[in-house]
């Protein structure tokens, strides 16, 4: 008694069909399972024999084996408890084996015979679809996740019990035992609206702002210097309510990320609100790139889309910075591990804040009682490298007590407004190339769209002279001045554009490049 059943794997945040292939025959009784498996893949044949026992299900003392193809690609996760299981009853006789074709099973087996939910469904569902399956067949909790798919036959089963009668009935009364669930984006959308942080409660300030905005618009990395209590987190939490809302496409990246890592909801299936990931300092390396152990998505790859911000920068250990230079540069986090590399999206705009000093209070010597080599120290903390790395860095001062007594500023709604027509300017311009965002850009996109009059070449030049940029770091000035010039509005860089964009790469000079200040 032979049988074949199909179930899917993950592949990063994408996924592959598994083939579980049982059979049942004579000799010593036994249970073995084959393919390149994880320790708590082979956990399942107690999990499964003991579910079905629990179910009603008589399981005749047989040989039994399990094997799940292709055996090249280990196999991790619990997924393929169900399938085993209704594998298992097929080569039984419970139903027609013609049931089950075109049909996906995944989820965890409890030893009740509960179906439980697991990691992933998401992009296993849509690669079920690609691969021509008609139906897949999950928990009842992960099958909202899965109807996002598109036009699958997503059915959520709440226990064994219920596939197997799903299975045994005709095509016209299965509706009646799992019906049919559908895609109910529009709920969720509305439930998902919550009000965000307003950039209207930041008193004063209107230098950072200027900067959140710019950095907003065209996806730039933004660092904030200043003292404590200026206002640096306050600006960092308020600018995903002034970034460009996520559109279908990237709704579905993020989702596959976040069901990947097995942190989609039920009631929240699809995100729709820009990710916004603040790890404390003491964060690992393992913890930000998702190394560790068995390969799921981390932090980077949690803010795809959105923001990732550190605070404290410096109090961050210099090996966890410059694990970050890579998916900068790459939008991608690419994990090699001894069974084979797993790569996962990391295309976040990176948002940091820290003090000048240990105290924080530097250049104020009334506060500050820093010496010259201490500050040095604490400044060298965050590598040359990270820096040219960031778009925009901004200083912020004490907010004078007048400016506390002002009534509230702009709003985050009239921010994005001005965002948004930028981000318009930009689909326009990148539509049909694989950039979204100014910050996107690479040279060759840089030399197309970042062109520059006789007077603006004078003025990077000079820039360029004076302020000893890396090759990195003249590009990201034009970048800049690219999204400056989308704002206003422009077509062209103008001299304006490019002073302003400057300005926000002469704040790392004066604190690390030599500046008058150390």
């Amino acid at each position: 008694m032979f049988c074949t059943i199909y179930s899917g794997g993950l592949d990063g945040i994408g996924a592959y069909l598994v083939q579980v292939e049982v059979d049942i025959s004579t000799g010593l009784p036994g249970f073995g399972m084959v393919g390149s498996l994880s320790g708590e893949v082979r956990e399942a044949r107690e999990r499964v024999q003991v579910a079905l026992r629990n179910a009603g299900f008589d399981l005749p003392p047989m040989k039994i084996t399990v094997n799940l193809a292709p055996a090249h690609i280990r196999k991790e996760g619990t997924a393929y408890d169900l399938p085993i299981a209704i594998g298992m009853l097929a080569a039984m006789g419970y139903f027609d084996k013609t049931a089950l074709n075109n049909v996906l099973f995944a989820g965890e087996l409890g030893l009740d015979g509960e179906i439980k939910p697991v990691r992933g469904i998401f992009p296993i569902v849509q690669e079920a679809g690609k691969s021509g399956m008609k139906c897949c067949i999950v928990s009842q909790q992960n099958a909202r996740e899965g109807a996002l798919a598109g036009d699958m036959d997503v059915r959520g089963a709440e226990n064994i019990n219920q596939v197997v009668d799903f299975l045994q009935e005709s095509n016209e009364k299965r509706d009646w035992i799992l019906p049919r669930v559908v895609e109910t984006v529009g709920a969720t959308r509305e439930q998902l609206q919550e009000e965000s942080l307003d950039f209207a409660d930041v008193c004063g300030q209107e230098g950072a702002k200027r900067a959140a905005e710019i950095a907003a618009a065209g996806f730039h990395n933004l660092l904030m210097v200043g003292q404590p209590g200026a206002g640096k987190s306050m600006i960092a939490k308020r600018i995903p309510g002034i970034m460009p809302p996520l559109t279908r496409k990237e709704s579905m990246e993020v989702s596959a990320v976040y069901s990947v890592a097995g942190l989609l909801k039920d009631s929240q299936p699809l995100v729709t609100k820009r990710p916004f990931q603040s790890p404390h300092h003491t964060v690992t390396m393992a913890a930000l790139t998702g190394g560790s152990g068995v390969p799921r998505p981390g932090i980077m790859s949690l803010a795809h889309r959105g923001v990732l911000f550190l605070d404290e920068l410096p109090e961050f250990s210099r090996a966890t910075l410059d694990c970050m230079r890579q998916p900068l540069e790459d939008r991608e986090v690419h994990l090699a591990k001894a069974y084979g590399n797993v790569t996962y999206p990391a295309d976040f705009m990176l948002v940091c804040a820290m003090n000048p000093c240990v105290c924080g209070y530097y250049p104020d010597r009334n506060r500050c009682r820093c010496t010259e080599g201490s500050i040095r120290k604490y400044l060298g903390r965050v590598s040359g490298p990270v820096l040219d790395r960031i778009d925009l860095c901004v200083e912020i001062l004490p907010v004078n007590i007048t400016k506390l007594r002002q009534p509230k500023g702009e709003s985050s709604a009239a921010i994005r407004e001005r965002v948004m027509k930028a981000r318009r300017r930009q689909e326009e311009r990148f539509c049909g190339t694989a950039c979204h965002f100014n910050g996107d850009m690479k040279t060759a996109e840089i030399e197309r769209y970042c062109s520059l009059g006789p007077a603006e070449q004078k003025v990077m030049e000079k820039a360029y002279e004076t302020m000893r940029f890396s090759a990195r770091g003249y590009h990201r000035i034009l970048r800049v001045a690219r999204t400056i010039a989308d704002l206003a509005g422009e077509e062209q860089i103008r001299e304006e554009h490019l002073l302003e964009a400057v300005c926000y790469r002469a704040g790392d000079r004066i604190y690390w490049g030599g500046g008058d200040r150390i």
